[in-house]
């Protein structure tokens, strides 16, 4: 162990004899850990730290859009509504479209797997 990880440990041994984790919230609960597997391990701290800031790329916001308006569409009886709801879903969709050809990513496979994934989340 270096010089860091011992004063580490000294401090946190120090810490727990003086009780100063023993009102911590959520004592005694397991911790819930992310799976961030699907996330190449590279990418992970910059993806912790856009998803805790609250960041949602514009592609995923105009996904969950869609996905929403698609199930409104199948819940939906009136036909006066449902072609308003297809109006806003095209417009939806085209915008997509036009950020992944923007971004040149509709070719890459670890893409459509990887919003294949969302995807199933979602639903």
């Amino acid at each position: 162990m270096d010089i860091i990880s011992k004063i580490a440990e000294e401090r946190i041994r120090e810490a727990l004899k003086n009780g100063e984790f023993d009102h911590l919230p959520g004592l005694g609960k397991p911790l819930e850990l992310e799976d961030l597997s699907h996330i190449p391990e590279d990418l992970r701290i910059g993806y912790l730290l856009l998803k805790n800031a609250g960041y949602v790329s514009e592609e995923v916001e105009l996904k969950k859009d869609v996905m929403t308006i698609e199930d409104l569409l199948r819940r939906c009886d009136d036909e006066t509504e449902k072609e308003k709801l297809r109006k806003k879903l095209n417009e939806k969709l085209l915008r997509w479209n036009s950020l992944m050809k923007k971004r040149n990513k509709t070719n890459s496979q670890a893409l459509r797997d990887y919003q294949q994934r969302i995807d199933e989340k979602f639903r």
